[in-house]
């Protein structure tokens, strides 16, 4: 069987994926350079479905090696931070809750205790 290829286009936003066979193809769309990748796995599937571990060349503007090197930086490369303020309301903070007294303290608090009152 002869590699199968997915080929991968910008379009906007958006990436569209076209995989062949030679005899065959299917497109489909998927949002991120990630997503497209999953959604080749998935248009294989239905292409050639049954063959286990079909191989599947990737190529981005005709090329495997710019898909790879563009892949792996989609997927190495840090998550945009959102601001915490379109995350989740600030709350206020909790209240600090007393540390419990120390042995000591204790100690001296019960013996002011045990001590008979002053007279009147």
């Amino acid at each position: 069987m002869d590699p199968i290829q997915a080929e991968y286009e910008r379009d906007g936003d958006d990436w569209t994926i076209k995989v062949s066979t030679g005899e065959k193809s299917l497109t489909g769309q998927a949002p991120g350079l990630i997503a497209a990748r999953d959604r080749a796995d998935q248009l294989v599937e239905k292409l050639v479905p049954g063959v286990e571990h079909p191989t599947v060349v990737h190529l981005l503007n005709g090329d495997a090696l710019e898909f790879t090197t563009a892949y792996l930086n989609a997927r190495l490369a840090p998550a945009e931070k959102v601001p915490a303020q379109a995350t989740s309301p600030e709350k206020p903070s909790p209240k600090p809750v007393p540390s419990p007294p120390k042995k000591k303290e204790k100690e001296a608090d019960q013996a002011k205790e045990a001590q008979p009152a002053p007279p009147a």
